[in-house]
């Protein structure tokens, strides 16, 4: 394994335990967002570290070197590559409408002055991140069982 997983393990660490004494110390109306910072760059930094070391143990060296060998072989595969390009693009498509249909929606709702804070704006770009990442699958998928 690379040396800058475990730089990259050791920032994201680093930034975590920031996050969280600036939490612990400071009073702010960032504290919500301060603290899923610490909890994400605490609890990634941890897992890469710990991959790191797994791999770099000299009993797991031969196990690395095929799982690379077969990571490569998958993502350099030339139709698993058209595939994956076929499906970032139809959720691209897709995503590019519901983009539309949410500009209407929150229009409406924003002149009816329905909604005056911004939780339910935040809500929904999270939603339709995780909607956007699962169809890119699902996608993917399909493409690959009929091809």
């Amino acid at each position: 394994m690379k040396k800058s997983n475990l730089f990259i393990g050791l920032i994201y660490l680093f930034v975590g335990i920031v996050c969280l004494v600036i939490v612990l110390n400071f009073e702010s109306k960032m504290e919500s967002l301060l603290s899923g910072f610490a909890g994400a760059g605490i609890c990634s930094g941890a897992v890469i570290l710990w991959k790191y070391f797994y791999w770099t143990r000299p009993e797991n060296k031969d196990r690395y070197k095929e799982k690379i060998e077969n990571e490569n072989i998958e993502i350099h595969d030339e139709r698993k590559t058209i595939l994956r390009d076929k499906s970032g693009r139809y959720a691209y498509i897709i995503g590019m409408i519901m983009i539309s249909v949410s500009i209407v929606i929150f229009s409406i709702i924003g002149s009816l002055n329905i909604m005056e804070n911004s939780k339910l704006i935040i809500l929904y770009l999270g939603g339709f991140l995780v909607f956007q990442y699962i169809i890119g699958i699902l996608i993917f998928k399909h493409l690959n069982k009929k091809y």
